[in-house]
């Protein structure tokens, strides 16, 4: 019959080890013998290591928390996009800009060469003030597409976008799809 696992927790080394101590009594090894006993229990080399192990833990731990999201800023980028998502006007401000050329960016295929007329075409379904030239080159300069020095070929820099981008492509995302439903519907006669 299989032993089901039994789990321990100790918040404190120290204190587990003074009282494992207090329990073997005259034969305990002294202090720190018991904390590098413990640890090696633990799967660690000796209690040094597992305080480098909980050290590094903890600092992941903070560095892996996004950031929070800045949703007036959110909020100001999709009022720029009508209800079917398309860019109704370039924003004027700087933040809100970047926000609207991640939402661009996300419509562009992923690892695809694209000639300067293709991502023009692109670009001009997903906007409505005729200005896919502004856009195109605006994002080459933030890093969100690529050329060639010639501008025969351009490519979207596949990267990780930032929170803010990510709300405003999940929202606009639901507003493209019902702009390409609406398109598939054939009219009432």
């Amino acid at each position: 019959m299989p032993k089901s696992p039994l789990p321990l927790r100790a918040d404190d080394l120290t204190l587990f080890a003074r009282a494992l101590s207090k329990q073997l009594g005259d034969a305990s090894p002294s202090h720190l013998t018991l904390m590098n006993m413990t640890a090696r229990a633990a799967g660690f080399q000796n209690v040094q290591h597992m305080r480098a192990a909980h050290a590094a833990a903890t600092r992941l731990e903070r560095t892996s928390e996004a950031p929070p999201i800045d949703a007036k800023t959110v909020e100001r980028a999709l009022h720029q996009f009508d209800p079917m998502g398309r860019l109704t006007q370039w924003p004027s401000k700087r933040a809100v800009q970047t926000l609207a050329l991640w939402a661009l960016w996300a419509t562009l295929p992923a690892s695809q060469n694209m000639t300067e007329k293709e991502v023009n075409a692109r670009l001009a379904t997903e906007h409505l003030f005729g200005d896919p030239a502004t856009l195109r080159r605006t994002m080459v300069s933030c890093g969100l597409l690529s050329r060639q020095r010639d501008g025969s070929d351009y490519k979207r820099i596949e990267q990780e976008p930032p929170g803010e981008a990510k709300a405003v492509m999940r929202v606009l995302g639901g507003r493209r799809a019902v702009r390409s439903h609406a398109s598939e519907v054939p009219p009432l006669s």
